[in-house]
């Protein structure tokens, strides 16, 4: 699909060219907003991703939606946006990332106010779900302009840092979001039965947070008069295209670039059992905790979630600075020695005794928090490292569709039927075993990656020439 086909929302040429010594400064103060752009702006998306949840126990206690609604409506949101995370990738890497991301969040804010102020839609479970499909459709549009922006402005050395500080985003738009559906709850329900304020009080600030992320967020450097990052840094990109192939029709740009790119496919099928780890921990940490080991109330399992996902903002960013600064962009190499840590953390978990006291399982679902979304972080940064620019978004979102649909699909059905037909320790010894299946994909992508590495140091070593 040719940029000029998607008219005002096409990405924008290259500008004049800025003066010599207007240059640095001007990379300085533009690389600072549009990182913070998108940082905020991603955040906003998860102000109104998935509300449900938030809300399910107001809908079953007063008979509004039962269990079963509750998870087809949930599931709904989380089904499309893998569809859309790879769809609409395809567009955003011909779009303009200063209008692609605030109409996404925008769009799915004016769904969210429908929501809430549209009772026919509530009513309703295939509406319900049907609307919530066209949410998560939108939350697609997060994502992908995201990772163009940072392959635009931040060069190959300095993108595990920056990614992984980025993708804390997700955990700041999901605790805000929580706390104004909370707030909105309490200060704005006209009755115990008002669930609505969760969804259009977190709305309204998504349609701020969609302004001031336009207002901040430029495309791409030469639209500035600026030279292209890897030239300003002497960083070349491990994979570069050519001109005459970003031209291509957008097939066979995606099938040349992404669907036989054995590379790509490597990583979309790690990413299916990173995903799988993720999740197969998360859904299930509290009810093994409370049921199987300490006998604890619920608060103990909920105290469990809530040290998995906050370890997690720490693993993140202590796995974007191994990769830059230990493994020198080598991502694989960061991801290999996360999974293997990941790998002993779930043994570890597994064989402590339940006589043993509670704070040491809460230390080791910490660093299971911690060591699993490390590589959740790079498999995307190494899709969009590993891809030329203009398809560098597709590639991702080829990733997390994968990761999405049959990831969390192995983790929510598959680990559920695993417990109940051949017990925990038949579970976490599968677990282990799709820890090591990730391990040797990466390796095999860690082969290509140091080959590709090797090249990209040969053109830097030329350009010093």
């Amino acid at each position: 699909m040719s940029s000029q086909r998607l008219g005002w929302l096409s990405a924008p040429g290259p500008a004049a060219p800025l003066p010599e010594e207007k240059i640095a400064p001007t990379y300085r103060t533009w690389r600072f907003n549009v990182f913070m752009g998108i940082f905020i702006g991603y955040a906003g998306f998860y102000l109104i991703r998935n509300n449900i949840p938030l809300v399910s126990a107001v809908l079953e206690k007063h008979d509004l939606l039962g269990a079963a609604g509750i998870g087809i409506v949930a599931n709904a949101v989380l089904f499309s946006y893998g569809l859309s995370k790879f769809f609409m990738a395809m567009l955003s890497d011909r779009a303009n990332a200063r209008y692609f991301l605030p109409l996404g969040l925008a769009l799915s804010a004016v769904v969210n106010l429908f929501v809430a102020f549209v009772p026919a839609i509530s009513a309703s479970v295939a509406i319900f779900a049907t609307v919530m499909f066209i949410n998560g459709w939108f939350q697609g549009m997060g994502w992908p302009p995201s990772g163009r922006v940072v392959v635009h402005w931040f060069s190959t050395s300095e993108r595990g840092t920056l990614m992984s500080i980025w993708n804390t985003a997700h955990n700041v738009g999901a605790a805000v979001g929580g706390a104004l559906a909370a707030w909105g709850l309490h200060s704005f329900a006209t009755s115990d039965a008002d669930w609505t304020p969760a969804f259009w009080l977190p709305a309204i600030v998504a349609l701020v947070i969609a302004a001031i992320a336009f207002l901040l967020i430029r495309d791409n450097p030469q639209s500035m008069g600026l030279p292209p990052v890897e030239e300003y840094r002497n960083d070349p990109d491990k994979v570069e295209g050519t001109n005459d192939e970003a031209q291509e029709p957008w097939f066979t740009i995606v099938k040349n670039h992404v669907l036989t790119n054995p590379v790509i496919v490597m990583l979309a099928l790690a990413n299916v059992f990173v995903y799988a780890l993720r999740y197969g921990v998360l859904n299930w940490i509290p009810i093994y905790l409370t049921n199987e080991l300490h006998k604890t109330n619920v608060t103990g399992g909920i105290i469990g979630f809530m040290l998995y996902e906050g370890a997690a903002i720490v693993g993140t960013l202590l796995c974007g600075w191994v990769s830059d600064k230990v493994f020198k962009g080598w991502r694989s190499g960061a991801g290999m020695l996360f999974l293997i840590g990941t790998g002993i953390t779930i043994f570890a978990y597994w064989q402590l005794p339940a006589t043993a006291p509670l704070w040491m399982f809460y230390v080791l679902i910490s660093l299971i928090g911690a060591l699993i979304y490390g590589p959740i972080m790079l498999i995307g940064l190494q899709a969009i490292d590993l891809s030329p620019k203009y398809v560098a978004g597709t590639a991702a979102g080829f990733t997390g569709l994968f990761g999405y649909l049959l990831g969390a699909t192995l983790a929510s059905t598959g680990v559920g039927l695993l417990i109940d037909f051949a017990g925990w320790n038949v579970t976490f010894a599968t677990l282990i075993g799709v820890v090591a299946i990730a391990f040797v994909l990466m390796m095999f992508v860690g082969k290509y990656e140091r080959d590709v590495m090797h090249k990209a140091d040969e053109a830097r070593t030329k350009t010093a020439q």
